[in-house]
């Protein structure tokens, strides 16, 4: 220790006090760069991104936040209604560094079973009869074999030829103009009823090259046409296509995007884009009567990682409100995905009015499938009237 005098006053100094500062910092600055470069280093996947940072503000709601700064000024929580009830904090705290949510078993298994992640899906409208159990089911890809070598023989092909009850000639159309696009990433997803000699126990074998969504989506078109709504649509075989541009089948968004966005830029008018699928569930799931007549249910899938999504998701909500009105029961709900397994997308970035949709599942046939596109017809022709109408007051208005 030494000691020194100034104006009458005795400083002392802590020799080891100094040193144990000095390796203080010396350290810290050893720590600081050690764990900075392990975070460097690791692999992509293993980072701390923005994508991980929203994933835990996400498990916090605006009412969490408000009451959160509520603790610091009492004047912040008034503003809240009576019925509001402070979050579990300790809850959400353990969901962001576990990733498990007690009340939500999926979040124990998805990693242990295989398969599981295709309940990863989150319900943001469910619709009668849906919940976790039954979520729409995407079928595998298709094996070549299956496909290219073997005959599929087909029968009662001729229901996808039978229009409904004829409609009312509408007392509105677009004219010339087509504002709906319809288009079938998975082409070959089809109905059991209509192939022949092939196993249907198995989910998985209801495909074929002709036979298939296609189908129905010129049934849709068809409908949307009768209620004046000009469509265009695309009946490629995408398997075919997806082989020709040399993708994999995952690529297979990347791949219907490329007509999508062609499809765009040749035509402005475009305002309605429609993906057709068919869901892997059973019969018991996917049909409904209405007024002692059977249908095929539809779901809506909105993606997760889209700029539009909040655009995505309120077209699928409003027409899944309108059937629940018209035709109840015949909507399955809003489906939202994303994650690891799934594409997050489905194009519906290109547009807020976006959207896949399922048609029934593999049991369902065509004329039960025939009956959900004049209902889905129904009420998007009346959605698109409706905005119609708001638009050109809009513009008067100024």
């Amino acid at each position: 220790m030494k000691s020194f005098r100034a104006q009458g006053m005795m400083i002392s100094i802590q020799g080891t006090s100094i040193v144990k500062g000095i390796l203080f910092l010396i350290f810290s600055f050893i720590l600081l760069f050690t764990i900075t470069g392990a975070i460097v280093s690791l692999k992509p996947e293993y980072r701390i991104s923005s994508s991980s940072i929203n994933n835990v503000a996400t498990n916090l709601s605006g009412e969490a936040l408000v009451h959160l700064l509520g603790y610091e000024n009492h004047y912040f929580v008034q503003g809240l209604p009576e019925s509001t009830t402070k979050p579990d904090y300790l809850g959400a705290v353990f969901k962001a560094a576990t990733n498990l949510t007690l009340d939500d078993p999926r979040s124990f298994l998805g990693r242990e079973l295989p398969g599981f992640s295709i309940f990863d899906g989150k319900i943001l409208v469910a619709g009668e009869g849906t919940n976790y159990t039954n979520m729409p089911i995407e079928s595998p890809p298709p094996l070549d074999v299956l496909l290219d070598e073997r005959q599929i023989a087909t029968q009662n092909v001729e229901q996808a030829e039978k229009p409904t009850q004829p409609v009312p000639p509408p007392t509105m159309t677009t004219g010339d103009k087509k504002v709906a696009y319809i288009y079938h990433t998975h082409s070959s997803e089809s109905y059991f009823p209509h192939l022949k000699g092939v196993n249907t126990a198995n989910a998985d074998n209801a495909r074929h090259p002709d036979v298939n969504v296609t189908k129905v989506g010129e049934m849709l078109s068809q409908e949307l046409e009768a209620r004046g709504i000009g469509t265009e649509v695309d009946q490629r075989n995408m398997d075919q296509y997806i082989k020709q541009k040399g993708y994999n089948w995952y690529q297979s968004y990347k791949a219907s995007g490329e007509l999508v966005t062609s499809a765009m830029a040749r035509n402005k008018d475009l305002t309605y884009l429609i993906d057709i699928h068919r869901d892997a569930h059973r019969k018991e799931t996917t049909t409904v009567t209405i007024n002692g007549k059977s249908y095929a249910k539809v779901a809506f899938i909105v993606g997760t990682e889209n700029k539009k999504l909040q655009e995505n998701i309120k077209i699928a909500s409003d027409l899944h409100e309108m059937l629940k009105k018209k035709y109840p029961g015949l909507s399955r709900g809003v489906i939202q995905q994303g994650g690891p397994g799934n594409n997050g997308v489905y194009n519906q970035d290109k547009s807020g009015n976006a959207m896949l949709i399922e048609f029934g599942g593999v049991d369902n046939n065509f004329e039960e499938l025939r009956r959900t596109a004049a209902a889905i017809a129904d009420v998007l022709a009346e959605y698109y009237w409706q905005a119609e109408k708001v638009n050109a007051n809009e513009t008067n208005k100024e």
